[in-house]
């Protein structure tokens, strides 16, 4: 399930932590180390609150 978020050869989350630490070193004029990590809940896939809030509409799809 991490691949959803991490994408092939972790493509998705470089481009994630590219764009974050940009943004944090644009704000703190200074050069930052930024590390990710992603962490999987149970069961993520079978609850409509979570995957709203992952940004998910399913009326999107329709």
């Amino acid at each position: 399930h991490k691949g959803i978020i991490i994408g092939k050869q972790g493509t998705m989350l470089r481009k994630i932590g590219q764009s974050a630490r940009r943004d944090i070193e644009e704000m703190l004029e200074e050069k930052v180390n930024l590390q990710l990590w992603v962490k999987v809940r149970r069961d993520w896939r079978d609850s409509d609150l979570l995957l709203k809030n992952y940004g998910y509409n399913p009326k999107d799809n329709e």
